[in-house]
């Protein structure tokens, strides 16, 4: 099986947490995240988990999303929103896709919590975005219902026939294109450009260059130059004082 894990942010809700535990296994996953979970007592979980406990047992529990998909090499957001920039995936869509990306390493699914779903900064940190295309009078989809869907879509897509080997390149992780967006900040703000940090030029500058599917030596290679350049500028006279 592929390298996918199922990331949930901020989940609510323990008989969801167990009636997802339950469909992972059903399908042969096991890698799964709770970001900032809100759920204390596990007994409703493990009643619905049936035969999958283990999983609630071996989550990796984090405070961020970015700390849950740090190594992954590609982030799909479960989101019926349109964002420009970001491909809106169906569910069969995604798990054919991720079964490819998964060669370069892990991919992720992020599912939103129970009440309001992804905010727009988790949105943002994703690479495409996936929505059911469910009937306009009952949209909303459960929680654990929705893992179950992805979960089976994926487990499709990766008994197909494998696909042919690629000489494509390492893909850059969240990680490296992090320390990407870290060192143009850097160099944007010693060189004058970013004056309103609250504004949105640094995501706008930093779209292209994730559509673009850097590999891991482009991306290693943009945060050196960056770095280099930045070390050539002049010091402002008072770095701590606000533009």
């Amino acid at each position: 099986m592929p390298p996918l894990r199922f990331v949930l942010l901020r989940p609510r809700n323990a008989e969801n947490l167990g009636a997802a535990a339950r469909a992972m296994k059903n399908f042969g996953w096991r890698d799964w995240v709770w970001v900032q979970p809100e759920v204390g007592d596990l007994g409703p979980a493990r009643r619905l988990a049936v035969h999958a406990g283990e999983l609630l047992d071996d989550v990796r529990i984090v405070q961020g999303l970015e700390e849950a998909v740090a190594d992954c090499v590609w982030v799909v957001g479960t989101s019926s929103r349109r964002v420009e920039g970001k491909r809106r995936l169906t569910p069969r869509q995604v798990g054919s896709e991720a079964v490819t990306r998964a060669i370069g390493g892990p991919v992720a699914i992020v599912f939103g919590d129970e009440r309001s779903g992804m905010t727009n900064e988790d949105v943002w940190r994703c690479h495409d975005l996936s929505s059911v295309p469910t009937s306009p009078e009952q949209p909303s989809i459960n929680l654990a219902q929705s893992v179950l869907l992805y979960g089976y879509e994926a487990r499709m897509a990766a008994q197909a026939p494998p696909p042919e080997p690629s000489a494509r390149p390492v893909p850059a992780t969240v990680e490296a294109l992090g320390a990407l967006e870290g060192a143009l900040h850097q160099l944007l703000r010693t060189g004058g450009f970013l004056v309103h940090e609250g504004r949105h030029a640094m995501r706008d500058l930093m779209a292209p260059l994730k559509r673009a599917g850097l590999s891991r030596n482009e991306a290693g290679l943009w945060t050196a130059a960056l770095h280099r350049v930045r070390r050539h500028l002049p010091v402002p006279a008072d770095p701590s004082e606000p533009e």
